[in-house]
């Protein structure tokens, strides 16, 4: 089986290489402006009859202010309540009639709107889209039950949930000035203080064809797609653009910690180092570290701590390379029953001690590069995946540089992991979150630890 997952896994690379010519997105993604700043990105792929439509706009907590965190996934539900002339939920019911599915996603930098269709419906999404762009409308009747759904939403989420709550708390630490500090779904008590008129001024004011574009892949005819798209599009009116995000987050000069006390199973441990994105060559360094340290069950963490010494019972690491600013690479764990959180925590740092001190052999480095490659070239099957690369790439710089990503990847030495580890991944720029669980309340169960909380629908 291994010999065959590895033999599997150069036969991809290598067809990664003699088609990489015709997967790259240069030359096959057509690209188009509107007059009123709208953008468009139109890619051509008939490997299914069907059309994938996504709305992008510029906006997500990033864009929020402490005292209104929270509001672009408030207002990403309230984006389904109605127009001016279409009743709740009326735009998914459409969708629906025609045979499509639909939904939504609020991110960091970004909140996506998006809907798959056979491609001899896909005009029906384009007017829909446009009119809720354009002419929104709720009112308490609709607002208040939503509001009470976001606000159930994060209490299930993490409130009740002791790992996302871990996540939270080091995020919030580990920033000190950047909005990334706060959660996507908001800090409770600026959800509930929300309003009506909160909702509808960020919408005046984010959503407008000058702050979002369009992304469509598929069975699409570019041509009569983009006459469509500026037939309902077109007359939409640009708005001043949104105030812009300036906060930077300074280097941080020591370690920080946080302990979380709250009922729960087990305890758990994680830590975060600022790192650059992809506006960095070091991001791709940190990509193929993330991976080689804890992605999956055959990586460093996974191998040692729990097949090995049996410390713990989860371990990875997270890295985000696509994102508007400068974030975290994130390294975690829960220990097996018996064992504690600091234990946990000397282990984790060893194996990061390795990674500095000790160059990755080159199969190491070979393995971690075709898992990477083989991913993304095996994604590219999705058309969904392929329109979601695009608008992330286009939201944290262009969409173009997708196409560096197997090459960048490809260029990394085992040095150049060493460097980064060596380089970011130290006490001083570290922050350390800890969960210890404390006895729930009489006649309750403590709260399952579930995985921590990424965008949010």
């Amino acid at each position: 089986m291994l010999w065959r997952l590895g033999t599997w896994l150069f036969v991809a690379c290598t067809a990664w290489n003699v088609q990489a010519a015709e997967l790259a997105y240069t030359g096959r993604v057509r690209e188009h402006s509107l007059p009123n700043g709208l953008k468009v990105l139109l890619l051509e792929d008939h490997k299914a009859p069907v059309v994938v439509f996504q709305v992008w706009y510029r906006v997500g907590s990033r864009n929020e202010q402490l005292g209104k965190t929270g509001l672009s996934h408030l207002l990403e539900h309230l984006m389904f309540k109605g127009t001016e002339t279409r009743g709740p939920e009326e735009y998914s019911r459409i969708i629906q009639r025609n045979g499509g599915n639909e939904n939504a996603f609020t991110d960091t930098d970004n909140t996506t709107y998006f809907a798959t269709l056979a491609a001899d419906r896909a005009q029906v999404v384009v007017e829909l889209e446009a009119d809720r762009m354009a002419n929104l409308k709720f009112d308490d009747a609709q607002f208040v039950p939503e509001h009470q759904v976001v606000i159930e939403e994060r209490r299930l989420r993490t409130e009740d949930n002791p790992l996302a709550a871990l996540f939270e708390l080091l995020a919030a630490t580990a920033y000190t000035a950047h909005p990334y500090q706060w959660p996507i779904i908001g800090w409770m008590n600026d959800l509930r203080q929300a309003t009506r008129e909160d909702a509808l001024e960020y919408y005046r004011t984010h959503y407008a064809p000058n702050n979002a574009f369009i992304v469509v892949v598929g069975a699409v005819a570019p041509d009569t797609m983009l006459r469509e798209i500026e037939k309902w599009f077109g007359n939409i009116t640009a708005k001043p653009a949104p105030p812009p995000v300036r906060a930077q987050e300074p280097e941080q000069q020591g370690e920080r910690r946080a302990v979380l006390r709250r009922p729960a199973e087990l305890p758990a441990v994680a830590l975060a180092y600022h790192v650059p994105n992809l506006r960095s060559r070091d991001a791709y360094a940190l990509e193929v570290l993330a991976t080689i340290l804890g992605d999956g069950k055959s990586s460093r963490l996974y191998r040692r701590l729990v097949y090995e010494q049996r410390l713990a019972r989860d371990v990875g690491t997270h890295y985000d390379l696509v994102t508007i600013d400068p974030g975290l690479l994130y390294v975690y764990g829960q220990p097996m029953p018996g064992k504690t959180a600091a234990t946990l925590e000397h282990a984790l740092l060893e194996e990061i001690g390795r990674l500095q001190q000790t160059p990755i052999s080159a199969a190491e480095l070979e393995k971690a590069q075709n898992n990477l490659e083989a991913a993304f070239l095996l994604a590219q099957d999705s058309l969904f995946y392929q329109a979601l690369l695009l608008g992330q790439y286009e939201v944290a710089d262009r969409w173009q540089r997708i196409d560096d990503y197997v090459p960048q990847i490809r260029a990394v030495t085992a040095e150049d992991v060493r460097r980064v580890a060596r380089q970011y991944l130290i006490a001083e720029n570290r922050t350390v979150a800890v969960l210890e669980p404390v006895p729930p309340p009489e006649g309750k169960a403590p709260p399952k630890v579930g995985p921590p909380v990424g965008r949010v629908h």
